[in-house]
């Protein structure tokens, strides 16, 4: 089987957000659609090894910030890459209550909020079927797709999302020396190569110092 096949289905880039008894979390997802028009219904997919999953289980709600082009990239680290369950993921991130008590993030294009009326289980993640019950759009830009994200942000997948391909880290690392950010899997491609990092240089994913960084 040639899962490379998967890799031609649409995805976009979402801050996927619920509440830890009252306090906001989320993490990054791609698989989200909408499933019914009346009432609008949507699906996202989330890994049972997120710290969200559980807690839309247990509070019974969503949001989806449907992230933009012009989103900064350092939200995707910030949400994809290090777990909610010892992080408060939105401290220094510009975000809003909705009515419903749902954290939605500014710097997206869209938000859609959900109430849980639905669930499935699979092996390894769950699909939460959610009724809208607020939704807007925030900025007139065009919505981040994940081909995007690897083609241009130059990120790769965490590996909870349901589309992570194992052989993207050794992708990354095929072609002669690169400079490879080790949370997040950034790779830095400059015009010229070096032997080191400029002192000053940060991920733009994940915004971590070049000392996070190998050569590979």
């Amino acid at each position: 089987m040639n899962t490379k096949a998967f890799r031609n289905l649409s995805y976009g880039v979402y801050v996927i957000s619920s509440l830890d008894d009252g306090r906001c979390t989320g993490c990054i997802a791609n698989s989200v659609m909408q499933i019914t028009s009346s009432p609008a219904t949507i699906a996202v997919s989330m890994n049972h090894d997120n710290f969200t999953n559980s807690c839309i289980a247990d509070s019974g709600l969503f949001s989806v910030s449907i992230l933009s082009e012009q989103s900064d990239p350092s939200l995707i680290g910030r949400f994809g890459f290090q777990s909610g369950k010892d992080t408060f993921k939105f401290a220094g991130v510009d975000f809003t209550l909705t009515d419903s008590g749902l954290p939605i993030v500014n710097d997206a294009c869209s938000y859609i909020c959900c109430k849980v009326i639905d669930k499935m289980e699979t092996s390894t993640h769950t699909v939460f079927l959610g009724e809208v019950i607020d939704a807007d759009v925030l900025k007139s830009e065009p919505a981040m797709t994940y081909a995007y994200y690897h083609n241009v942000i130059k990120g790769k997948s965490p590996k909870n999302a349901p589309s992570y391909q194992p052989e993207e880290e050794d992708s990354r690392a095929s072609s002669s020396e690169k400079w490879v950010c080790g949370i997040c899997g950034y790779v830095y491609e400059g015009e010229v190569p070096f032997e080191e990092l400029p002192d000053t240089y940060v991920c733009p994913i994940c915004k971590q110092s070049k000392d996070k960084f190998q050569k590979q």
